[in-house]
């Protein structure tokens, strides 16, 4: 596999939540297009409040998804699709595409695509400036794309 593409999604709010809905839709578009998808997130609140939000941000979705390294006994076809994580250990279900909400540059190599999702959050913004940098100074160039207050 090549250099994994990656993707900068920055919203302009910092509404609480609104970086975990927009992540949602990131992983129900990779998802309806059979990818196979890893949410890195951080340990606590937030790795808790997305799990919940997978099962419930949408009247008219639901997207399969288990905890990094819980047991999957599903026979192959009906394995989840969509794990998340709290810690960078892999998972034998992890996939193509990593979508990035720690505050931390996730695992680059294995990945086709790499979606970072940024909010106005004073923190969150310098940590992702940060992520971008050490993207480029690994020789990827990410995309960036402004996507405005969407939810």
């Amino acid at each position: 596999m090549g250099e994994p593409q990656v993707d900068f999604y920055v919203l302009t709010g910092d509404e609480p939540g609104a970086r975990l809905r927009f992540a949602c839709r990131l992983v129900e578009k990779a998802w309806l297009k059979r990818h196979r998808v890893r949410v890195q997130l951080e340990p606590g609140r937030e790795f808790e409040d997305f799990d919940q939000l997978l099962w419930t941000f949408s009247d008219r979705a639901f997207i399969p998804h288990r905890r990094a390294g819980s047991p999957d006994d599903a026979p192959p076809p009906a394995r989840a699709p969509v794990v998340i994580a709290d810690s960078d250990a892999a998972d034998t279900a992890d996939g193509d595409v990593i979508v990035n909400l720690s505050a931390t540059l996730p695992p680059i190599e294995g990945w086709a695509r790499i979606a970072e999702v940024v909010d106005a959050d004073a923190v969150r913004r310098t940590k992702g400036r940060d992520r971008f940098r050490a993207y480029r100074d690994r020789g990827l160039e990410p995309k960036t794309h402004d996507m405005g207050n969407e939810p």
